[in-house]
């Protein structure tokens, strides 16, 4: 079987990095390392060097790396049933449905669709609120929804956006957290100059923007206003769901949610502990009826193995505890890190295991390659903000290591001096 594995190639990191270079397409620029295996919250790279992984695939890895419980189901529905196609149902799917369907709280006739990413999601939302027959769409400044065509024209960032316009069109960007601003999108004025409101699309919180949660009372004046307007709320969860803030979904936290009930959820990233696999939750039966039979598919979403990886990362979310655990370490790490009175650091922000670390200064992708040489990754992820999202089987010790090293990091006043 051994020669059957390309990968087990003798090369050096540097050997695997200009292997790259000459194979895969440089839309992400040279790899900052070579990683080869992972167990639990650390990876190891081609060179043997250990990481503390406190990005875990950006909020993907929930349970970690080779968790055991999920290579196992992974494993055993592949040697059972790997693929079919949406034709026929698989046991697997339709149970992965009905669980997440239970973990939402969701209302009679409320019903999942599945794809392959958060993007897809996204996409199949973006469609959806199509059906409703109007074309306005609200989404936020700073907001992050994908990388496809119409995903991207909900995403707010000029630099993702340019280069492929024109995008679908009808979005509109609001300033985030701005009620004054929400409301007035609602006004009579507004829909007499462009049109009913098809749909509200935000994140609870906004990953790829810094970690910044809506303000307290957002997504409720989002929900009455939507609801009065006959329009969709649409919550994307692609980051925030699956037990990452401490709850299965952000609109769950009261501070954060406020006990509103969206319409239309998206999920992807921790769904399957590291597989690829998302789902669009639509609650209630007008969110559900929208798109209809031929109107969309795809290929691979909800396949047995996929289903297999959500049903195995929510049953060890469940046994382990995990949604206690989130905000008990997240608490750990704010506190330690806060407590190491480095004067870099001014402050830490987030839900659960969603934070960033607030820099005095414009420095986040120095200290991320400095902790990168520590052996800890993270994610310069604004220009004064480093995000955590590790996995949720995080330690308090492990968190306690990440601190030791938010305490002791510096970046010298002038760039000439690094």
């Amino acid at each position: 079987m051994s020669e059957l594995i390309s990968t087990a190639r003798d090369l050096s990191a540097a050997g695997w990095t200009e292997a790259y270079t000459r194979s895969v397409m440089d839309t992400f620029g040279p790899p900052q390392r070579i990683l080869v295996r992972g167990e639990g919250a650390y990876v190891w790279d081609a060179e043997g060097k250990r990481y503390l992984d406190l990005l875990a695939g950006i909020a993907v890895n929930v349970l970690g790396h080779a968790h055991p419980t999920l290579t196992a189901a992974v494993s055993a529905q592949l040697g059972t049933l790997g693929h079919v196609s949406n034709f026929f149902g698989t046991p697997t799917q339709i149970t992965l449905a009905e669980r997440l369907l239970q973990l939402a709280g969701a209302p009679e006739g409320s019903k999942v669709f599945f794809t392959n990413s958060g993007t897809e999601a996204n996409e199949a939302a973006f469609k959806m609120t199509r059906r409703t027959g109007r074309t306005r769409v609200l989404a936020l400044e700073g907001g992050f929804h994908g990388r496809t065509m119409g995903a991207l024209a909900l995403t707010h960032k000029p630099a993702y956006r340019e280069p492929f316009e024109p995008l679908p069109g009808g979005v509109e960007h609001l300033p985030f957290g701005d009620t004054d601003a929400l409301e007035a999108a609602f006004s009579p004025d507004a829909v007499a100059e462009r049109g009913e409101v098809a749909a509200l699309v935000v994140e609870p919180v906004q990953g790829e923007a810094g970690v910044r949660a809506l303000p307290p009372g957002y997504l409720a004046l989002g929900r009455r206003l939507t609801s009065a307007a006959g329009a969709l709320l649409v919550l994307d969860e692609v980051q925030t769901g699956m037990g990452r803030t401490g709850a299965w979904f952000a609109f769950q936290q009261p501070e954060i949610g406020g006990g509103v009930v969206p319409d239309v959820v998206t999920l992807a990233k921790g769904l399957g502990g590291g597989f690829p696999v998302g789902a669009v939750v639509a609650l209630g039966e007008r969110a559900a009826t929208l798109l209809g039979r031929g109107q969309h598919g795809t290929t691979f979403g909800g396949n047995p193995v996929a289903a297999a990886a959500g049903l195995a990362t929510i049953g060890v979310i469940e046994r382990d505890r995990l949604l206690a655990r989130a905000p008990e370490v997240g608490k750990v790490l704010r506190q330690a890190i806060m407590a190491g009175g480095n004067p870099l650091v001014r402050g830490v922000r987030g839900h659960g295991l969603l934070l960033a670390v607030e820099l005095a200064r414009p420095v986040a992708p120095q200290v991320a390659a400095a902790a990168l040489d520590a052996g800890i990754i993270v994610n310069a992820v604004a220009p004064d903000a480093v995000r955590l999202a590790p996995p949720l089987v995080l330690t308090a010790d492990q968190a306690l290591d990440a601190a030791r090293f938010f305490a002791g990091v510096t970046v010298p006043e002038n760039p000439e001096e690094a």
